[in-house]
Formats: C-alpha cells, sequence, structure tokens
C-alpha cells in the first residue's frame, strides 16, 4: 500500500524520532511510505481557536498535499481528528464544495497510527520488541472523537518483553488541550498533578501515548520532579526490536523517511 506520512507540526519540529519510527513500523510491514514535503500546518489549532478564514487555506493545502494516496497515518489523534472531523464543515460553512468534497474524501483515507494498524491491516503484533515497565494514556482525541478503543493496548501487549501495566483514572485528561493549557493554565497544570500522581503510582520505566502533545505535557510535568519516568511515543516503542532496544535507554532513533517524489 502506498502511505503518505502525516507528519503534524510537532513532530516535524520537535520530536522527529516519532516520524521516523512511524516510518519504520509501516515499512517494516512492507508498505511504501512517502513525506509530502507541500504539508504544511493542518490548521487545526486556527480552527480550535475561531480563525476559520486564517484556517481555509491550510485545509486546501493540506488536501492537495496528500491526493493520490490509499491512506495517509499520523502518529497524532488530535490532528486526525481535525482532518476527519472539521474539514469538510469548514469548506462547506465557507461556501466552496468542491474542496469540502475533496477534504471528505481525505477524511475517509486519514488514520492515527494504531486505528491504521489494528483496525485496517488487521495486525497486532509488529515484531517489536521493548524490556521495560510501561503505561498508557489514551488522548482525548483518539479516545473521544476518534474512538480508537484499545487498539493501542492491543499493539502493546503484543510487544515483546514489555510489562504493561494499567493506568489508574486512564481516561481522565492530562490537561493539555492545546492552547487551553495556556489560557486555563492554573486548572492545567492541576490536572497535569493528577495525570503525574497516577502515572507514578503504577512504577512505570516508561508513559506511552499516541500523541506527542499529550506527551510532552506529561513528560515535562515529570521531569521537573525528576522521577525518571520518560515519556516515549507508541510508535517509538512498536519500531523498536532486538537489535535497537537498551534495558536501560530509550529506542535510538533513525532516518528513514523519504520525501515524496
Amino acid at each position: 500500500m502506498r502511505i503518505g506520512l502525516f507528519v503534524t507540526c510537532l513532530v516535524d519540529g520537535m520530536f522527529p524520532d516519532v516520524g521516523d519510527a512511524t516510518v519504520r513500523v509501516l515499512e517494516r510491514l512492507g508498505h511504501e511510505v512517502d513525506m509530502p514535503l507541500a504539508q504544511t500546518c493542518c490548521g487545526q489549532m486556527h480552527i480550535n481557536t475561531g480563525y476559520a478564514r486564517e484556517a481555509l487555506p491550510l485545509v486546501r493545502r493540506h488536501v492537495g498535499a496528500f491526493e493520490g494516496y490509499e491512506a495517509v497515518v499520523a502518529p497524532s489523534g488530535s490532528c486526525v481528528g481535525s482532518v476527519r472531523h472539521q474539514y469538510a464543515t469548514l469548506a462547506a460553512a465557507a461556501g466552496d464544495e468542491a474542496l469540502a468534497a475533496a477534504a471528505a474524501d481525505l477524511a475517509s483515507r486519514t488514520y492515527e497510527l494504531s486505528e491504521f494498524l489494528v483496525g485496517v491491516l488487521g495486525v497486532t503484533d509488529v515484531g517489536a520488541y521493548y524490556p521495560h515497565r510501561v503505561t498508557y494514556h489514551p488522548t482525548c482525541h483518539s479516545l473521544r472523537l476518534l474512538r480508537v478503543g484499545d487498539a493501542p493496548a492491543r499493539l502493546l501487549r503484543a510487544v515483546a518483553g514489555l510489562d504493561l501495566v494499567e493506568l489508574p483514572a486512564a481516561e481522565s485528561c492530562c490537561g493539555f488541550g492545546g492552547t487551553f493549557a495556556l489560557k486555563n493554565a492554573d486548572t492545567s497544570t492541576a490536572m497535569l498533578a493528577d495525570k503525574m500522581r497516577d502515572v507514578l503510582s503504577t512504577g512505570a520505566e516508561v508513559v506511552t501515548a499516541g500523541d506527542s502533545s499529550c506527551l510532552m505535557h506529561i513528560g515535562g510535568g515529570l521531569s521537573r520532579l525528576r522521577t525518571g519516568v520518560r515519556p516515549v511515543h507508541l510508535a517509538e516503542i512498536l519500531a523498536s526490536t532486538a537489535t535497537t532496544a537498551s534495558p536501560v535507554a530509550a529506542p535510538p532513533a533513525a532516518s528513514t523517511a523519504r520525501a515524496a517524489r
């Protein structure tokens, strides 16, 4: 299958190892993966904060960048949620029916990584090895908007060497919520404190999730407290193998993503 990597702004700018890991997993399963260089911000932040007019050109560019791919996969429930549930509505409200139709078509081909692996490919064991005690935080958009269900947990349970421990109050928000964390800092911090308490109660070495944004938020708090618990994206765990994993260090990055010609 020819897959377009929807890398997302945060991954591209701050967590490129997550993008590399996503490509490694998909290529290991025999698929061709390209990263269209025409992609920029998907516009989610603009849409969510009321800047619909400014978001429209970003929507149009994103739809064009991923034209022709059989599937579009992203290591982010949040950004995929925007494409799936906001794009066509935004275009229709602007009176651009052609864009709305193209956006609806793209939405039908766009997936968060775990839902693509389990729901589309029917795969749970991707050949990963990760000898660590891990707890999983289901991010709000993947849980409530995309309804990925237990797909991430099924993937993690199939990872050799991994000890998956249940996170108390797992479905509670970590408090990030994009600009919510900036506009409502005190509330966000209180929610983060609850989430960190629950993570630490598991005795896990690693907390994982399907969104780098939430892991950045949780990981920042854990780092400031010097807890030693590391945030590691689900894609990085799935990309890890017996030859790359270490019992004391995070899986190393690899540069395997290639730009679409």
